[in-house]
């Protein structure tokens, strides 16, 4: 039976139905057009919900489980069905055949007169009713004795017999193809044959086989009952986890639709949001170089009115100093020299600041142009050496930034010749990864961290406080780093 049952499981295929949408080719095996229609198939899949997904891949995966299991619980229960009239029959065997085969331990054969009680016994109308045929087989695979005379005395394959010699009952439900079954199958009913060893009474060696051909409607129409209400069973039970488990993951997408919905509100605020914010800082930026460019205007404007007003006021009072100096006594001679060096350093004092104060000309120069002008500069007005190690530098920067690290630059470098007499000046500018960094360093004694916090000294035009304010209004980081060996002033932008 098991062995049937195993051709029956092999010859069960499954056929998934094929579907087409309406006005798409149906794919072709071997074509690349499969791979759009899988691709198709893919997106209609991730268009449907978690829950739809979940129920898809659960139903397949417990349909494919429950199959198994409802086989193998059908097959079982058929085996034990089986096994169970087996051991029936098998008891028919020992209490009919065994007596008519004692001979067989002498003679390896039958008499006559067991021949004849073995025909009466197959007429009897009560065995007749569930046994249509009997054999018995000798060792060698002769059948000596046979409900079908035809077959008496024939040899057939051992295949059949072969367990039952070694003592094991054999049942099994058959399409009854061997020759030796031709009577059986003419009989046009459901069998199964039933192969059981016969013994010696008094040494217990088996000296046959005897084999029985039962009706089977009977137990069929119980085996099939079985596995239908087993079916049914692993079918509802299956159904029961199918829903159960929809409705829980119908719940929890539920949620996470909610989630989603409410990630998706926040994101777009945050996206607004920042949206805005940039917006505002791209004003603030505007905001902050308009006011750089006015202020340096406004510092233009000033120098040029120191330049023009005071300055030719005092060059005039000197003027009038030296004629009058001509008439005047002796006294008065010293009080004109008073006032003429006082006027003197107002009118240098005047020019300085007009000077610090006036716009540089670098509109048409590049950075390292720039930095180049700001240390020849320098050099030449205080007389001392500034190096001057740049890497690659941007072509284009904005005004604003510019005029930022010129004055960055110039007031370094004045605070290194005012403080360290210009030694160690070296003015380092680096650009990596879109990050402009300038630092101009001094050998000096250093600084103190009262100094390096807020510069108080009147000859300051700008002073700490007024670099950290022109950096840090065009949105760059301003430091200091000083010890014994020398200050280093940095400024970092990010272009």
């Amino acid at each position: 039976m098991e062995k049937d049952a195993r051709v029956e499981s092999k010859n069960q295929t499954f056929t998934p139905p094929e579907t087409e949408a309406p006005g798409e080719p149906a794919p072709v095996p071997g074509v690349a057009g499969n791979g759009i229609w899988r691709i198709r198939l893919g997106g209609q899949a991730r268009n449907l919900s978690h829950s739809t997904q979940f129920v898809i891949a659960a139903a397949v995966i417990l349909g494919l489980t429950m199959f198994f299991v409802g086989n193998l619980v059908s097959e079982r229960i058929e085996n034990a069905a089986v096994h169970s009239a087996a051991e029936a029959a098998a008891q028919y065997m020992d209490t009919f055949l065994e007596p008519y085969v004692q001979e067989m331990s002498r003679d390896n054969a039958l008499s006559a007169a067991s021949v004849q009680s073995l025909d009466r016994l197959a007429e009897n109308r009560s065995l007749k009713q569930h046994i249509v045929s009997i054999k018995i087989w000798r060792a060698d695979g002769t059948v000596i004795y046979g409900t079908n005379k035809a077959i008496t005395d024939r040899k057939f394959p051992l295949d059949e017999i072969t367990e039952a010699l070694k003592g094991n009952v054999v049942t099994d439900l058959k399409d009854l193809d061997e020759d030796e079954n031709e009577f059986e199958r003419k009989l046009n009913v459901p069998l199964y044959e039933i192969y059981a060893p016969l013994r010696d009474s008094r040494t217990g060696e088996i000296i046959a086989v005897g084999e029985f051909y039962e009706k089977a409607d009977s137990l069929k129409r119980e085996i099939d009952r079985v596995r239908q209400q087993v079916w049914v069973d692993v079918g509802t039970a299956t159904l029961a986890m199918l829903t159960l488990l929809f409705f829980i993951v119908r719940r929890s997408d539920k949620i996470i639709q909610r989630q989603q919905v409410a990630l998706r509100l926040r994101l777009q605020e945050q996206t607004r949001l920042h949206i805005s914010n940039a917006e505002l800082q791209h004003k603030m930026a505007t905001a902050t170089q308009e006011f750089s460019r006015v202020n340096e205007l406004t510092l233009r404007r000033i120098g040029a009115d120191l330049h023009d007003g005071p300055a030719q006021l005092l060059t005039l009072i000197l003027i009038r100093l030296d004629d009058l100096a001509e008439n005047c006594s002796t006294v008065d001679q010293e009080s004109l020299e008073t006032i003429r060096g006082a006027a003197t350093d107002a009118l240098s004092e005047v020019r300085d600041l007009s000077r610090g104060l006036a716009l540089p000309e670098i509109n048409d120069l590049s950075l390292e142009e720039e930095l180049q002008l700001v240390a020849q500069r320098h050099e030449q007005r205080t007389g001392t050496r500034v190096t001057l190690t740049m890497d690659q530098l941007p072509e284009a920067a904005p005004l604003p930034l510019k005029l930022c690290l010129y004055r960055f630059v110039q007031e370094t470098l004045n605070n290194a010749y005012r403080h360290a007499n210009g030694e160690g000046q070296v003015i380092r500018a680096q650009y990596v990864d879109e990050v402009l960094n300038i630092s101009v360093r001094d050998g000096g004694p250093g600084m103190t961290e009262d100094a390096m916090l807020l510069e108080t000294s009147g000859r300051t035009r700008l002073g700490l406080a007024g670099l950290r304010y022109r950096v840090e209004s065009l949105g760059g980081l301003f430091s200091i780093d000083s010890s014994a060996s020398g200050t280093s002033v940095n400024a970092q932008f990010k272009l």
